[in-house]
């Protein structure tokens, strides 16, 4: 049986794939019902799947498919409300996002009430939404077959320039799937600027005069877009695990190679100080089995996994150091030739979403030369995977360009922006997360965090960490400067 490898791109909706791993089907894909049947506050119900939260309570709000034509055509957005208990101690609505692009938010307010402090949940609403075009709104699909789905949106490997060519021929492919679907009609307004949009209007629905704003991952390009976009009615804005100014555009893609090499040297040492696994004895030892690995699996993939899937196998299990056994183990398997167990599958809709948003916000290059160029400079750069996030995705031949330009991220705006950032971060590395705060000025404070992984708050073990952000969001306090927060041991 054909094993299903993980896919390096859709790593980046690893925490909102976590979060509603039980929400898969989503509303209608036909033309939506243009009535305006939630205009006033939401009517709030039993949730698709109530045991997740007995408190949490959902709802729909119909907002336009086309902000330019506010009287127009219309779409579903799905809402989750876990409302405080404490109504005395209640200052507001604090919306979420888990990330992705393509991940699913309507459970994350209970999964994240698992972990946030009783202070943050007493004083907020806490809102959870699946984004359009995603999960329970209105949604997306790029008519994907099994086979794409487990390809997965990451470009192969690309060893040679004839690499990218032979990949040209999927990005294109699935390219004309997504402009040919049955909802080809929504495909040039799934962005983020438009579901910052949607996040302003859900707000006004529950007449919030203000919204409060915790972001993970794709997440805070989308709080950084909504900050800027409504900055007046942004209260306290909290980004984790930031990307640069631009979200995902080619820049942070690319990127991916940088945050790999960050991170992979914790792996290292990990897996030298385990001996049994019998990858190496010192870290470049194992660093030397990575590559011996790639190669063979290039060669004579085991079961379905071959060099691109290893790269992004390891990808994934580099988001936190409780996977590090798994992953050793997975290795391990992999070098006496035995399949692993089949990996969780990603929705259709949840990869067609994130293709929708990636090659919609922005302009990729259109020239298969360029990618060419690209792939040859990350794999000497980045040779762990540079050859694949330089390589040639269906945005370079995305059928329109995008319907507006890219949202500009400034410090214009009051000072009421906390980022969360680890030092060794895969997904979203230290280096796109100094432009952001550069981007925004004195408008925001970032909080660094001696450790790697994705993720800081409030999953993450540094007290120093997570005690500032809870701070902020309970107190409004925020470090009067740059804070970096020591690395601590592992409990």
């Amino acid at each position: 049986m054909r094993r299903t490898p993980l896919s390096l791109a859709l790593t980046l909706a690893l925490l909102a794939v976590t979060a509603t791993a039980t929400a898969t089907t989503g509303a209608s894909a036909t033309t939506p019902d243009t009535g305006l049947r939630n205009a006033g506050s939401p009517r709030w119900g039993a949730c698709p799947q109530p045991e997740s939260s007995p408190r949490l309570e959902c709802s729909t709000l119909q907002v336009p498919l086309d902000y330019g034509e506010p009287d127009g055509r219309r779409i579903e957005i799905a809402i989750s409300r876990l409302a405080s208990d404490k109504p005395s101690k209640r200052r507001g609505v604090l919306f979420l996002n888990p990330g992705g692009p393509g991940g699913e938010g309507l459970a994350y307010p209970a999964l994240l009430a698992r972990s946030l402090p009783q202070g943050v949940l007493d004083s907020y609403d806490v809102i959870g939404f699946d984004p359009r075009g995603v999960g329970r709104s209105t949604p997306v699909t790029c008519d994907l077959t099994p086979q794409q789905r487990q390809r997965g949106n990451f470009p192969r490997y690309a060893h040679t320039a004839a690499d990218v060519l032979r990949e040209t021929k999927h990005a294109r492919t699935v390219a004309r799937q997504c402009a040919d679907s049955r909802t080809s009609w929504m495909l040039p307004h799934i962005t983020t600027a438009n579901t910052a949009r949607d996040m302003d209007r859900v707000r006004a629905a529950l007449g919030a005069p203000k919204l409060s704003y915790l972001g993970h991952s794709y997440g805070t390009h989308l709080g950084a877009v909504y900050t800027t976009l409504f900055p007046e009615r942004s209260d306290r804005i909290v980004l984790d695990s930031n990307l640069g100014p631009g979200g995902y555009d080619r820049t942070a893609f690319r990127m991916l190679g940088r945050g790999m090499r960050d991170r992979f040297p914790d792996f290292a040492v990990f897996a030298a100080a385990h001996p049994a696994y019998g990858l190496g004895g010192t870290p470049r030892q194992v660093t030397a089995t990575f590559f011996r690995l790639a190669k063979r699996l290039d060669a004579d993939p085991v079961d379905g996994i071959d060099g691109t899937a290893f790269r992004g196998l390891t990808f994934d299990r580099l988001y936190s150091d409780a996977l590090m056994p798994a992953l050793a183990e997975a290795w391990q398997s992999l070098d006496q030739g035995e399949p692993l167990p089949p990996s969780p599958s990603i929705s259709e809709n949840s990869m067609a979403g994130w293709l929708h948003v990636l090659c919609n916000d922005t302009s990729w290059p259109r020239k298969v030369g360029d990618y060419q160029r690209d792939a040859a400079l990350d794999r000497l750069k980045y040779p762990m995977v540079g050859g694949s996030t330089g390589s040639i995705g269906p945005c370079a031949f995305w059928p329109d360009e995008p319907a507006e330009p890219p949202v500009r991220i400034t410090d214009q705006g009051p000072a009421n922006v906390l980022m969360a950032q680890n030092e060794r971060d895969p997904g979203t590395p230290l280096a796109g997360a100094r432009k952001l705060r550069q981007a925004f000025g004195e408008r925001a404070t970032m909080v660094t965090v001696d450790q790697g992984g994705h993720g800081v708050y409030p999953f993450g073990r540094n007290t120093c960490a997570n005690d500032t952000v809870t701070a902020f969001l309970t107190t409004g306090q925020r470090p009067p400067r740059d804070l970096a927060c020591a690395a601590e041991p592992a409990k």
